[in-house]
C-alpha cells in the first residue's frame, strides 16, 4: 500500500522535472509541520530550484502548483497545495487520507512500518564480552543496543546477522585460569600465592568447586583454563537467553591464532612496507591513516597487541561478504576505531574507509534507594546483567537501556522501573496496549471485522493526532534504522502511549452510537497494533492484562 507521502513526493519530482530538466538533481524533502495548521506536509522545493533557476522562490511555487494541480486532484488523497512565507509548499491531506491510514495498520498488522527498500547483508556485532565472568550491566546495554540495531535493520529488508566475538585468548583468560587454580588449591585473597591480576568474586570459587567435584587435576593449568572458560560461556548464553537476545554467529578469539590469521595480516601488512621495527617490536605505520602515532604490533616478547586479532576478525567478516558491519561496544574501544580501521586499510585489499561503522555507548550508573549500587555479592565489582533482570524484571531492562541516546551517560533506577506510574516509561507504554486490550475484550466482537468500519465519525482533535501519530510511525522507523538509533522508537511509543491515555480519560470508546463506537475502536486497534510493533523492535513484551 502506497504511502500518501512517497505519492506526493513523486507528483511534486514530476512537476519539477516540467518546469527544468536540471530538478532531477533536486531531492524531494517533506517535512512535518511542527503546527497542523500549516498543513500535513511541507516542502522547501520552490527555494532549492531557486538557486539554479536564478528566480524568485515563490514564481517557482506557483508553476510547481500549476504543474501539479491535476496530479493532486487525480489522487484524491490531498486537499490543497498552498504556498507559505518565501516560497514553502504547504500541502493538506483529505479527511479519508488522513483516516485511511487506521485501515492500513489494521490489514498490515505486524508488518506496518517494515519496507522491502533494502537488501544489503548487514552484520551486527554485539556484547562480545570476555569469558572471564558473569555479563554485566554495561553487557546488558550492548545487548539491547545492539540486538534493536538489528531488529530496525530487518525492519528495512536487510539480510541481518547478529554475531557474538568470544575473546578466549590472550591475558584475561589466563589470569581467569589462575584465579581458578588458586582458589582451587584453597587461596584466597592477599593470601601468599594469589595471582596479582586475580579475579575476586564469589563465581570463581564456585568454578573451582566445580572443577574439583568434576575430579580436574588443579595443577593442569590448561585444563583449568578450558574448564573455567567453558563454564562462563555457558553462564552467559544462560543470561542472554534470559535478556531475550539471541545470535546466529558465535565467533573464537583464539581460532583466529590457530586457524592463521592473525599471523597472515602481520606478514601480509609487512609484505607491503606498512610495518617497521624499532626497540625489539613490530611497528604498524597507523599515523598514514589518520592515527595520532603509529602502533606496535607484535611486542618484544613476541606476543601481539589487542588490536590485531581484531583485524584479523573484521578480514574475516569482509570475506564473509558483510559490506556493512556494525560493532556496538562501549565507549571505553574508542582507541580502538581508528587502529582498526587503520590496519584494514592498511591491508588494501578494498575494504572500504569507515569500515567498520561503529555504535559506542557510555556507562550505566545504578541506583537503588536512591544510592548507587557498585558492588555485586557474586561477581564481587559490579552489578551483573541477571541481577538487574531479577529485581525488575526483562521487559523493564530492556527499554531502560535502549531509552536514551548510546552516547549517552544512563542512570537506571531500580525504583522507577518497579513503579506503576506514568513516571516509568515502560509500564505506561504497556499500560496503553492492555487499555486497548481491556476495551477490546468488553466490547467482545470480531476485531477482524473493525478493518471495514467507517472512520468518518473520527473527528475530534485528539482522535486525528492519534492518526497523524500512527501516521508517523514508519518514517520514524526507517530514521531509526538509517541512524541506528533504537531511542527514538522509545521516544515514539511513548509518545504514542501518551497521546492514548490521553483520548482515553477523555472520551468513551463504547458509546451508544454503533457507528461512532466501530470507528473509536478502530482507532484504538490499531494504536494497540503500532504499540505492539514498536515494544517488539526494542524486546519488551506487549501485554493484554496488567
Amino acid at each position: 500500500m502506497d504511502d500518501p507521502k512517497d505519492i506526493l513526493a513523486r507528483i511534486l519530482a514530476d512537476g519539477a522535472k516540467a518546469i527544468t530538466p536540471d530538478a532531477s538533481a533536486v531531492e524531494i524533502h517533506l517535512e512535518r509541520p511542527r503546527n497542523p495548521e500549516h498543513g500535513d506536509f511541507a516542502c522547501n522545493i520552490a527555494l532549492q530550484l531557486a538557486r539554479t533557476l536564478k528566480r524568485k522562490p515563490r514564481e517557482i511555487a506557483e508553476q510547481l502548483r500549476a504543474a501539479t494541480a491535476s496530479a493532486i486532484a487525480q489522487s484524491g488523497l490531498f486537499d490543497s497545495l498552498e504556498i507559505a512565507g518565501a516560497g514553502f509548499l504547504n500541502v493538506r491531506l483529505s479527511a479519508g487520507a488522513k483516516l485511511a491510514i487506521v485501515k492500513r495498520v489494521l490489514a498490515e498488522g505486524e508488518d506496518f512500518g517494515r519496507s522491502a527498500s533494502g537488501g544489503e547483508r548487514i552484520q551486527v556485532e554485539f556484547v562480545s564480552a570476555n569469558p572471564t565472568g558473569p555479563l554485566h550491566v554495561g553487557h546488558g546495554r550492548q545487548a539491547a543496543l545492539g540486538d534493536a540495531i538489528a531488529a530496525l535493520l530487518e525492519t528495512q529488508g536487510h539480510a541481518v546477522t547478529r554475531e557474538f566475538y568470544y575473546n578466549d585468548a590472550g591475558v584475561q583468560i589466563r589470569n581467569l585460569a589462575l584465579s581458578i587454580q588458586a582458589r582451587a588449591r584453597g587461596l584466597g585473597p592477599g593470601e601468599a600465592g594469589w595471582p596479582e591480576d586475580a579475579y575476586r568474586g564469589e563465581y570463581v570459587q564456585e568454578i573451582a568447586d566445580t572443577f574439583l567435584a568434576a575430579k580436574g587435576d588443579a595443577d593442569d593449568l590448561e585444563a583449568v583454563r578450558g574448564f573455567g572458560v567453558a563454564a562462563l560461556r555457558r553462564e552467559q548464553d544462560l543470561d542472554l537467553q534470559a535478556f531475550g537476545v539471541r545470535f546466529d554467529v558465535y565467533y573464537l578469539e583464539s581460532s583466529l591464532y590457530t586457524d592463521g590469521k592473525v599471523e597472515a595480516v602481520v606478514k601480509a601488512l609487512t609484505a607491503r612496507g606498512k610495518t617497521y621495527e624499532q626497540d625489539g617490536a613490530l611497528w604498524l605505520r597507523t599515523t598514514e591513516y589518520g592515527d595520532d602515532k603509529d602502533r606496535v604490533v607484535r611486542k618484544s616478547d613476541g606476543s601481539y597487541t589487542y588490536f590485531i586479532p581484531d583485524v584479523a576478525y573484521h578480514v574475516t567478516k569482509w570475506e564473509r561478504g558483510f559490506s556493512k558491519v556494525i560493532n556496538v561496544q562501549g565507549t571505553d574501544h574508542h582507541s580502538t576505531v581508528t587502529r582498526v580501521r587503520a590496519g584494514l586499510q592498511a591491508l588494501g585489499i578494498g575494504i572500504p574507509q569507515g569500515y567498520p561503522d561503529y555504535v559506542l555507548h557510555s556507562l550505566v550508573k545504578v541506583v537503588r534507594s536512591g544510592e548507587e549500587v557498585k558492588i555485586s555479592k557474586r561477581a564481587g565489582e559490579y552489578v551483573t546483567l541477571r541481577e538487574l533482570i531479577d529485581w525488575v524484571g526483562r521487559d523493564a531492562v530492556r527499554f531502560f537501556l535502549v531509552s536514551r541516546r548510546a552516547d549517552s551517560e544512563f542512570v537506571f533506577d531500580v525504583d522507577l522501573a518497579l513503579a506503576k506510574s506514568e513516571e516509568n516509561p515502560v509500564y505506561y507504554v504497556q499500560y496503553a496496549h492492555a487499555r486497548v486490550c481491556s476495551v477490546l475484550a468488553q466490547w467482545g466482537g470480531d476485531r477482524a471485522g473493525l478493518a471495514g468500519a467507517s472512520l468518518a465519525p473520527l473527528t475530534l482533535e485528539r482522535e486525528l493526532a492519534l492518526v497523524r501519530r500512527l501516521a508517523d510511525y514508519p518514517e520514524a522507523v526507517s530514521t531509526a534504522a538509517r541512524e541506528l538509533a533504537p531511542h527514538s522508537i522509545a521516544f515514539f511509543v511513548r509518545a504514542l502511549a501518551g497521546e492514548f491515555h490521553g483520548y482515553y480519560n477523555d472520551e468513551r470508546i463504547l458509546v451508544e452510537d454503533p457507528s461512532l463506537a466501530a470507528a473509536r475502536l478502530a482507532l484504538c486497534a490499531a494504536v494497540r497494533q503500532v504499540l505492539a510493533n514498536g515494544l517488539a523492535l526494542l524486546g519488551v513484551s506487549a501485554p493484554e492484562r496488567m
